[in-house]
C-alpha cells in the first residue's frame, strides 16, 4: 500500500513538472514572437524613422491629398512618436513658399501696428500668440489669460472679459517700443492657429451677419449694407447680406476702399498672411484647427507650459473639415467669382498646405 501511495506521489509530482514546463514554454513564445512589427519598431534607432517619414512626406503636392480633405500632417494624427516630424514638415513648407517670388505679393507683408496688435504677450513664459479669428481663438486667450497671472483657472474667467482688452491683462505687442518689440519677436516662444480658408470665411459669415451677436450690431447695421449696395448684382432683392454678396466683397481687387472703413472689423475674414505676417515673422509652431486635438497638447508642451494649464476641453467633431458644407454654400456662386476670391487667398491654401476645392478645379 505504501508502494502504491509512492507511485501516486511521484505521478503526481511529475504532471506539476510537466504543468510548469509548458506554462515557462509557453511564456518564452509569447515573449519571443508577440507583435513582431511593433517590438521591431521600438528597437530602431529614431533618426532612421525620422529620415524615412521626412522623405515620404517632404512638402506634399496636391496630386497626393485624397478626395477628402486632410491639412498638412494629418496622416500622422494620434502618432505621438512622429507628430514633431509634422510641425516640422509644416514649417518647411511655409519656408519654401515664402521664398517663391511668384507668390511674394501674397505671402509677404509689413510688420506693421496692424499685424503687431494682432499678437498677444505673455511675458512671464516668454510667449507671443498671433490672432486668427475663427479658429478657436478665445480658448487660447483664456489660456494666456491664465498664464498672465490675471486668474488662476479658465473656469473662472468671465466670457465678457476675454476679448475686452483692457481687463484681460493681454498686453499687445504693439504696446511695446521698437526694441522691446524686436527682442520679443527674436526670443520668444511663437505660435498661432489656421484653418481651411474657404470653411473660415463660412464661419466668419454666419457669425457676424447670421447669427450676429447682440453685442456687436455693426456687422448686420453697418458692414452689411455697404457691400450689399456695391455688390449685390439682383438690386430686387430685399433679403439681409447673402454669402454670394460677401464673396464677391472678399474677391474684388478694389476691396480695400471698404476694408478702410470697415476699421479693425476685418480681422475675421482678412488673410492670415495680413494678421501674421508668416513670411516675415518665424514662428516655433502652426497648428491646425483640423488636428487641433493634437495640435494643442504638442503646442502647450512645445511652450513649457504643459503642467500649468490645459487647452480647454475641445467638443466632440467641433474641428473636423466639413466639406458637403463648404460646397453647399459655394454651390450658387459663379466660378468667376470664386475663381476671384481663391486668387486673393492663394497665399493662406499654398503656405498652409490646404488643397484648392474640388468645385474650383471641377
Amino acid at each position: 500500500m505504501s508502494d502504491n501511495m509512492h507511485h501516486q506521489w511521484l505521478l503526481l509530482a511529475a504532471c506539476f513538472w510537466v504543468i510548469f514546463m509548458f506554462m515557462v514554454a509557453s511564456k518564452f513564445i509569447t515573449l519571443t514572437f508577440k507583435d513582431p512589427d511593433g517590438y521591431g519598431a521600438k528597437q530602431e534607432p529614431l533618426i532612421l524613422t525620422a529620415v524615412t517619414k521626412v522623405e515620404e512626406a517632404h512638402v506634399p503636392e496636391e496630386k497626393h491629398w485624397t478626395k477628402e480633405f486632410q491639412p498638412t500632417g494629418k496622416a500622422f494624427t494620434g502618432n505621438l512618436l512622429h507628430h514633431p516630424l509634422v510641425h516640422m514638415e509644416r514649417l518647411e513648407l511655409l519656408r519654401n513658399v515664402c521664398r517663391d517670388t511668384a507668390l511674394r505679393n501674397l505671402s509677404h507683408t509689413a510688420v506693421s501696428k496692424f499685424v503687431l496688435d494682432r499678437i498677444f504677450v505673455c511675458d512671464k513664459h516668454k510667449i507671443l500668440f498671433c490672432q486668427t479669428p475663427k479658429v478657436g481663438n478665445t480658448q487660447w486667450k483664456k489660456v494666456l489669460i491664465v498664464l498672465n497671472g490675471a486668474y488662476s483657472s479658465i473656469d473662472e474667467i468671465p466670457e465678457s472679459i476675454v476679448h475686452d482688452h483692457e481687463k484681460n491683462g493681454l498686453p499687445r505687442l504693439s504696446s511695446f517700443s521698437d526694441s522691446e518689440i524686436k527682442k520679443r519677436l527674436n526670443l520668444y516662444f511663437k505660435f498661432f492657429i489656421v484653418r481651411d480658408p474657404f470653411e473660415r470665411l463660412i464661419s466668419a459669415f454666419k457669425d457676424k451677419f447670421v447669427h450676429n451677436p447682440r453685442f456687436e450690431p455693426w456687422y448686420r447695421h453697418e458692414i452689411a449694407p455697404s457691400i450689399i449696395r456695391k455688390y449685390r448684382r439682383n438690386r430686387m432683392e430685399t433679403k439681409g447680406l447673402q454669402f454670394e454678396d460677401f464673396v464677391r466683397y472678399l474677391g474684388d481687387p478694389n476691396h480695400r476702399w471698404l476694408d478702410v472703413q470697415f476699421g479693425d472689423h476685418i480681422i475675421h475674414w482678412v488673410t492670415y498672411v495680413e494678421l501674421c505676417a508668416p513670411c516675415e515673422i518665424t514662428y516655433s509652431v502652426i497648428g491646425h484647427h483640423e488636428t487641433l486635438e493634437d495640435d494643442a497638447p504638442y503646442i502647450l508642451k512645445a511652450a513649457g507650459i504643459d503642467r500649468l494649464v490645459s487647452y480647454p476641453t475641445i467638443p466632440p467633431g467641433i474641428t473636423v473639415y466639413n466639406k458637403t458644407k463648404v460646397e453647399r454654400y459655394f454651390s450658387g456662386i459663379s466660378k468667376r467669382d470664386i475663381r476671384r476670391l481663391y486668387a486673393r487667398f492663394e497665399g493662406d491654401f499654398k503656405l498652409f498646405g490646404y488643397r484648392v476645392p474640388d468645385f474650383l478645379l471641377n
